[in-house]
């Protein structure tokens, strides 16, 4: 009977408005949501039946239903928080977590380490990442990414650079003594070398003038830090020459003798390698570096690949999603860099609560790897990304949802009239 087909018309439509507005009321509860997608219902019609079959046309609809609930993937707001461990996606990409229930993404950045030092969400998943090797270079190997190691050990030092200009126009009259090389010198500068114990050692050079673009060089360090030596008096641990070109290039570079015995148990003939400039000898171009100019002699740069035994002072992410840790010894280091995930089609993400969505069949497989690269978004840090949310359109939205679940109950209470018509046909 077409008057009962009406009444199921319109509950049809009571359903489906009021799913929409239970989309809707989500909407509104997670506007204050850490990277929430606000979801919109789509409608579609139920058609029934057709008056002319096959022929087309004349057709009677039954009613409505959802459709889809898609969530419409706008950017949110990148908000600055000031929170080392809060990081914010802008543009494409999910950050990838791990826990009991297997590995799920989430836009929601607001991360913190748990006691075991992991990188976690607020619901204790572990936040994936490409590790680094020893040397702190990032490899293509994912983990969770953890809280550094509080004490890295010490490194001796291995190498010292040096550029410096040496006077050409020094004479070659003074002769070194080393129970006097301040004043048996031509110049002089001081350097730093770091132990197999990681103790830093002073050490003065000296320069000799020995003939026209000859120099001899000398390093010192007081008696009492090698095993040898006496205390309050220099001894010399290392000895050198330096030759140069006409046009005051570094022309050739040797070291003649090392002794480098540092006293307290630190390893004994420590190597170091003293550069002083890329040498003609040594296939370079005698550009950089030491050269031997008519000015007076003078230290430009120096720098030493050693360090001392440090602690932790700080962590910071910076916008490549990479991890950095500080010591208290000067060194920084980088721990492992955060990846971002894409898919083909991220409407049809599973949600599983949490801030948190599955890989479905629909939504493709996952495409892991580093941020800002091949179409993946880039990393804020400090910062999160705020709800999609807008409150004016989803109390509209209400006002329209509520309108058509008025109007569909009208249809019900007007086929109800009708029927009773009909029961009062026969008295």
């Amino acid at each position: 009977m077409g008057i009962l087909s009406s009444m199921y018309t319109g509950v049809s439509g009571l359903t489906a408005h009021g799913e929409a507005l239970g989309v809707t009321a989500d909407n509104i509860a997670n506007a204050g949501t850490t990277g929430f997608k606000a979801s919109r219902a789509e409608f579609q019609d139920i058609i029934s039946k057709s008056l002319k079959g096959i022929l087309g046309g004349n057709q009677i609809g039954r009613g409505v239903k959802i459709g889809a609930v898609n969530p419409i993937l706008n950017q949110g707001n990148v908000d600055s928080t000031e929170k080392v461990t809060d990081l914010a996606i802008s543009g494409d990409g999910y950050f990838a977590v791990k826990g009991s229930d297997g590995q799920t993404f989430t836009r929601d950045g607001s991360f913190h380490f748990d006691r075991e030092g992991n990188l976690v969400t607020n619901d204790n998943q572990r936040v994936q990442g490409f590790m680094t090797d020893e040397q702190g270079r990032i490899v293509n190997k994912t983990g969770d990414i953890k809280f550094p190691r509080a004490l890295i050990p010490a490194k001796p030092t291995s190498e010292v650079k040096v550029e410096l200009n040496l006077d050409s126009r020094v004479e070659t009259t003074k002769k070194f003594d080393a129970k006097d090389p301040y004043y048996t010198s031509h110049y002089s500068t001081g350097l730093e070398i770091y132990d197999s114990q990681g103790n830093k050692h002073l050490m003065t050079v000296f320069f000799n003038k020995t003939e026209d673009r000859n120099w001899e060089w000398r390093g010192m360090v007081d008696g009492k830090e090698i095993s040898s030596g006496e205390e309050g008096k220099l001894s010399q641990v290392v000895k050198g020459t330096l030759k140069f070109t006409v046009d005051g290039k570094l022309d050739s570079q040797e070291v003649s003798e090392s002794d480098l015995n540092f006293a307290g148990g630190a390893l004994q003939n420590q190597k170091v390698k003293f550069n002083f400039g890329d040498a003609i000898a040594e296939g370079g171009k005698g550009l950089d570096g030491t050269k031997q100019y008519g000015k007076e002699s003078d230290m430009i740069s120096w720098n030493q690949d050693g360090a001392a035994a440090g602690t932790i002072t700080s962590l910071s992410f910076n916008d490549e999603g990479v991890l950095s840790a500080a010591y208290s010894n000067g060194e920084t280091k980088d721990l492992a860099q955060v990846v971002l995930a894409k898919f083909e089609n991220p409407e049809a993400l599973f949600k599983q609560g949490n801030n948190r969505l599955k890989e479905s069949r629909d939504s493709g497989v996952a495409a892991v790897g580093q941020p800002n690269r091949a179409g993946r978004g880039k990393i804020f840090a400090k910062s999160l990304e705020r709800s999609t949310v807008d409150l004016a359109g989803e109390f509209v939205n209400l006002i329209q949802g509520q309108r058509n679940f008025q109007a569909n109950a009208k249809t019900i209470t007007t086929t109800d009239q009708l029927l009773e018509e009909v029961i009062q046909l026969k008295r």
